[in-house]
């Protein structure tokens, strides 16, 4: 998942309310921008003013110049919680004194004078802001979320400032309307078009009363936003599953036991704890042999956040449905999907709606015919009862043992994290795009099990860093995500400062961390993203480079870049046993290629389910105030054919992460089908790679420049047929997702 600054945090510079993405788990994020480093907040003169800075911040906040360290990367060694706010606020208020200085310009508006000099504000709120998202989303702690709390209204109010600015808007109309006789380079004609269409997107041409309406809506949309992501964290915490008997564990290795202990001694608490992952199934259930422990977790899971107490989200997400529909109605569009996706691949619902429907009954069909599978299984060994979701994992897995003869238990011993990691993830981009990669443990970080890498381009010359977080901890969000400390692009002269976050359970002190299957897959997601970003360094404009196309097309690289997780060559070099070092047997590796399209059915129902249900709530009309959210989202499923009893969605609506945080327009609502219509996206572009020689320099340079490189610098429907010179479909999803002819 992109979280951009991926999972719903916000973003600084001219477009401090543009965020994006967050993952089927992979990267929330938002869209990340950065804008200029090239003169430093305590030089900065605007129209002969210098700006003067807000009291509380000076040259003793670690952020009040850019970072001397290697890429301008954050000094966490000398950031402290209490650094954040002063750095932001800060921010806002020199970037306004930015913007009235363009705004007000006496010359006539030009490209530079206006759509340059915008991609040039607020520097010193993007390097605070970015760092701030970093931590507050990875390690979190209660000072952290009263900052996030109180900048939450802020920043939508600055957001606000910006975009519904109608002098500043007059400029970058007047820019626009004279674009063709510019003389403007393709990628100069693109900010001005994306420019001015975000502007108009955000409001810009809104009367002053209705503009008025939109700020208070915007508002109230952030603090509820804040509020359920705060809320939901706690909920998460709270409903980790807790035992003093270890009979209720049985199934569970010798190292998973260990690590619950350690958890539970972690919370003061005797016996063993079991912390919830992020979506409704939860990986444990897939060892556990006691059926009563299953159902509690799952139980635990489905309802972490419904219980009536100060961790029930559904008065939340009952008033942000309610006000997106307002808002929406306010910028004339009949509901908020209507408004969501009209800057989006898929343009509008009513695309976007017939691209789920076509899937629902793929998916369905193939994940009836499994639980009849597992159903059998079941009866086979006398089991006596009817299958129910907290099951369907434990026995799906004894199907795979009879039908592959694979046990993920034995698949495992093979995928030791830093081994995939710089075996596997690394090794395969180094093949592809002939990059490489250094450690670096000069770098300060924000929590200690954190590693950088320094990553140098095919010349030998730096393309910048990546830092790696990868195990779950209670102050970090759920999920998995990419994002950015520091933005790249030649206009500022920044090289990428990135990041990929997970939540891998830690092993115990002195045992590997081992992964299943998905956990590599996950990683390989995260760094098609960090790819992304890492390759727009020849890109002019922050607002075009790297991660910064919309989410239905920034999914895309990500979910290709899973494929060289399975590719032969990529998984003989990575899949070594993590004790012997022994290369994992040919014949094992065979079970676990032709195991791929296992429990597809199941994976692509519970995702297409969600979007579903993130759609269902964002065509509401305006005005509809839902009564029972339980009662919703049950006819929600039933009446499009996905409400399966041992399928539920990956997410339900109360811990929707995704699809509730962030304000107007920031997050995955009405926008969680972007990870299929990615998904049809990859396996189309996996076709041309697979009928093309697969893993070669010549195939990974054409797609780095053609893609990779581009950002959204070119309309993405062009940019990807340009490429892979056709039309995407669904046939090869088909093939290659669900095995069907």
């Amino acid at each position: 998942m992109y979280q951009g600054p991926a999972g719903g945090s916000p973003d600084a510079g001219r477009a401090a309310a543009r965020r994006e993405r967050g993952s089927p788990e992979y990267s929330p994020g938002m869209k990340a921008y950065k804008f200029t480093s090239i003169v430093t907040a305590a030089s900065l003169l605007l129209a002969g003013a210098p700006f003067t800075f807000a009291a509380g911040f000076g040259p003793d906040n670690p952020f009040y110049a850019p970072s001397t360290l290697p890429f301008h990367a954050p000094p966490f060694d000398r950031i402290h919680d209490q650094d954040y706010q002063p750095a932001i606020e800060a921010g806002m208020a020199q970037q306004l004194q930015e913007i009235d200085a363009i705004a007000d310009n006496s010359a006539p508006p030009t490209f530079d004078n206006t759509i340059v000099a915008l991609e040039k504000s607020g520097a010193l709120l993007d390097r605070a802001q970015r760092a701030f998202n970093g931590v507050s989303t990875a390690n979190s702690d209660p000072e952290l979320q009263a900052a996030a709390t109180a900048l939450a209204p802020e920043l939508a109010a600055h957001h606000d400032a910006i975009y519904l600015n109608d002098r500043l808007f007059q400029r970058v109309q007047s820019v626009y309307q004279q674009r063709q006789t510019l003389k403007l380079d393709p990628e100069s004609l693109r900010l001005v078009e994306v420019t001015y269409r975000e502007f108009v997107h955000a409001g810009a041409r809104l009367s002053a009363a209705d503009k008025q309406k939109l700020k208070r809506i915007n508002a109230r949309l952030s603090q509820l936003s804040d509020d359920f992501d705060h809320t939901l964290r706690d909920a998460t915490a709270a409903a980790a599953f807790h035992t003093t008997d270890k009979a209720a564990l049985a199934g569970l290795s010798a190292a998973d036991l260990e690590a619950a202990s350690v958890a539970a001694k972690e919370h003061k608490q005797a016996g063993w704890l079991i912390p919830l992952q992020n979506t409704t199934q939860q990986p444990v259930l897939a060892s556990l042999a006691d059926r009563k422990t299953r159902e509690s977790i799952l139980r635990d899971s489905l309802d972490r956040a419904e219980h009536g107490d100060a961790h029930d989200t559904r008065a939340t997400i009952v008033e942000l449905a309610q006000l997106r529909g307002e808002f929406a109605q306010l910028l004339g569009y009949p509901t908020y999907a209507a408004w969501k996706l009209d800057d989006q691949m898929a343009r509008t619902q009513d695309h976007a709606l017939k691209f789920l429907e076509q899937l629902a009954p793929l998916a369905t069909g193939r994940a009836r015919a499994e639980a009849r599978d597992i159903q059998a299984v079941i009866d086979a060994r006398h089991g006596g009862f009817k299958l129910q979701p907290w099951d369907w994992d434990r026995y799906a897995e004894q199907v795979r043992k009879a039908r592959y003869d694979l046990d993920e238990n034995q698949v495992d011993q093979y995928f030791e994290l830093d081994r995939v990691l710089e075996d596997g993830v690394f090794y395969a981009a180094s093949q592809l795009y002939g990059i490489s990669f250094k450690e670096r443990h000069d770098i300060p970080v924000y929590q200690k099990d954190v590693r950088v890498f320094e990553i140098f381009d095919t010349d030998s010359k730096p393309l910048g860093l990546i830092y790696c977080d990868y195990f779950a901890r209670d102050n970090k969000n759920g999920g998995a995500w990419m994002d950015a400390f520091v933005h790249t692009s030649t206009l500022t002269g920044d090289l990428a400062v990135v990041y990929n976050v997970a939540n891998l359970p830690k092993p115990a002190p002195g045992q590997p961390a081992l992964l299943s299957a998905d956990d590599v897959t996950t990683m390989f997601h995260e760094f098609g993203h960090a790819l992304h970003e890492l390759f727009g360094v020849h890109t002019r404009y922050p607002t075009l480079s790297g991660t910064t196309p919309e989410r239905d097309f920034v999914e895309f690289p990500s979910q290709f870049n899973e494929y060289w997780a399975w590719y032969p060559q990529v998984l003989a070099h990575y899949a070594r046993h993590w004790k012997t070092g022994a290369s994992m047997p040919q014949e094992l590796v065979q079970k676990v290629l032709k195991a791929r399209t296992f429990n597809r059915g199941y994976d692509m129902t519970e995702t297409v389910a969600a979007a579903m249900l993130d759609m269902q709530w964002h065509i509401l009309p305006p005005g509809t105030k839902v009564k029972d959210v339980d009662a919703f989202e049950k006819q929600a499923l039933a009446s499009t054919g996905l409400a399966l009893e041992q399928v539920p969605p990956r997410y339900r609506s109360s811990y929707f992460r995704h699809i509730w945080t962030g304000g107007a327009g920031d997050d995955y609502s009405a926008g969680y089908y972007a990870y299929l219509w990615t998904q049809m996206l990859a396996d189309h572009a996996w076709e041309w790679f697979d009928t093309h020689g697969g893993l070669t320099r010549a195939n990974g340079d054409r797609f780095r420049s053609m893609i990779l490189a581009r950002g959204d610098t070119e309309d993405l429907e062009t940019l990807y047929e340009t490429w892979r010179g056709a039309k995407p479909d669904v046939e090869a999803m088909k093939k290659y997702r669900l095995g069907t002819p």
